[in-house]
């Protein structure tokens, strides 16, 4: 390692000899004054090369940096297997310590949280900026939110804790009609939202989390062996080797390269409260989308044209509102045709027998099959209730009368869960293709 260079009110050279001592490996450092008092705690995937680079001469022209490196007498360090446990590490030692340089993180609540509810059946992992002051527990603050947001991702690898903010309870007979998100198909998730996991064994994973985050890993490590052993001996082999997984898992954190690598933008929670009243916020609806029923077409091979109706409820999907249509009136490939006919069949029906329209339509696809839809009502002399159509390619929202459509920010509840709706439709129109495609290669 080339000499560190000396910087206008530098160090002195005792503590950059130190620095070139230090591990090449992950960990976390702590800066000291003249008096042995700890003034800066940082992290670092290298820390030789983290700590050294307080020393060079590009830190000169950091206000920040300069104020510290003059002060600094000694730097320790402790070791970390990961960057996840230094980054957790770190947190609990500004939080015990509160170094003077770590000031601006002490009570500024700007800064990310990770929060975990207290007082659900199924408790929640949230990252946050404004933490609540009951009925959670707190971990941070931290210095890096991509860095957090990548942490909570590896753990919810091993932990498969939920970080939707649903409403879940364990007695709830609705949820065992509700559709898990991403996160559990691809297991990441033990969802709790479709009943698949006792209260019990999800809060003992709950409390597992909460030992690592609490820097007792080692301990942790140590019940799992007692646990694989026990099942071992009782023949529940394959109980004991999942737990030998979780164990290597937790041994390595699952981490390659860099943390803000492991966050994951593209699954995001579904929150119906948030979502409803976005909804009604953007599309100035005079009242929340309580009922929500979305249209699908599906094309069989051949020309065969199906379509679906899935309805949702509180922001739900309601399973017992679903319905499937062939499609009579169409030949060929025609969506905009076979969207009339849906809509005309679906409202001709509620209006003979007085049952009310939802509060909102949802219509696969742009501006055309917004248009088709809106003729059927007008066919019908029908005034239809809110409607809008959600174009999958840019995810734009069309209304009627509006030439131009809305753009929302792909994290918007509102859009999120417009997406659930429209690709529960699909996934369920799909569903009604295969049924009759495997009908008619059988025979049936």
């Amino acid at each position: 390692m080339a000499d560190l260079p000396a910087v206008p009110g530098s160090a002195p050279v005792d503590v950059r000899d130190k620095v070139r001592s230090l591990p090449t490996t992950a960990g976390v450092y702590l800066m000291k004054d003249a008096l042995g008092r700890v003034i800066y705690v940082g992290k670092a995937v290298n820390l030789r090369s983290r700590v050294s680079s307080y020393f060079n001469s590009k830190s000169a022209f950091d206000r920040r940096i300069c104020d510290l490196v003059p002060e600094i007498r000694d730097v320790d360090h402790i070791g970390c297997d990961s960057e996840v446990e230094a980054l957790l590490l770190e947190a609990r030692l500004i939080k015990d310590i509160r170094p003077r340089f770590n000031s601006e993180l002490k009570d500024d609540k700007t800064f990310p949280y990770l929060q975990i509810t207290t007082r659900e059946d199924f408790p929640r992992i949230e990252f946050t900026r404004k933490p609540r002051s009951r009925g959670v527990k707190l971990y941070g603050p931290f210095t890096s939110a991509k860095r957090l947001r990548g942490a909570i991702s590896v753990l919810q690898r091993i932990f498969r804790f939920r970080t939707c903010s649903l409403d879940i309870a364990e007695g709830e007979e609705r949820w065992r009609w509700f559709r898990p998100c991403l996160l559990a198909s691809i297991g990441q998730c033990t969802a709790p939202c479709n009943l698949r996991i006792s209260k019990e064994d999800y809060r003992r994973d709950i409390r597992r989390l909460r030992m690592v985050l609490a820097g007792k890993k080692g301990k942790l490590l140590e019940e799992l062996k007692a646990e694989m052993l026990t099942a071992s001996q009782e023949l529940r082999f394959e109980r004991a080797a999942r737990i030998r997984d979780e164990m290597t898992a937790l041994e390595t954190l699952n981490l390659r390269g860099n943390l803000k690598d492991h966050e994951q933008p593209e699954v995001f929670p579904i929150d119906p409260k948030k979502g409803m009243r976005g909804l009604m916020k953007t599309l100035n609806l005079d009242k929340l989308p309580r009922r929500i029923e979305g249209i699908d077409i599906a094309h069989l091979q051949g020309g065969e044209t199906v379509a679906s109706l899935v309805s949702f409820l509180d922001g739900l999907p309601f399973k017992h509102g679903y319905k499937r249509f062939k499609i009579k009136s169409v030949d060929g490939v025609d969506d905009f045709g076979s969207i009339r006919e849906v809509v005309s069949r679906r409202f001709s029906r509620l209006r003979e027998e007085g049952e009310s329209f939802p509060d909102l339509l949802l219509i696969d696809g742009g501006k055309g099959q917004l248009s088709a839809a809106l003729d059927a009502f007008r066919l019908l002399e029908i005034t239809p209730p809110p409607i809008l159509s959600l174009a999958k390619r840019d995810e734009e929202i069309f209304l009627p009368g509006e030439s131009e459509p809305i753009r929302l920010s792909k994290h918007a509840y509102a859009l999120r869960l417009l997406q659930y709706v429209r690709d529960e439709a699909h996934r369920f129109a799909q569903h009604y293709h295969h049924l009759l495609r495997r009908k008619s290669s059988l025979g049936e």
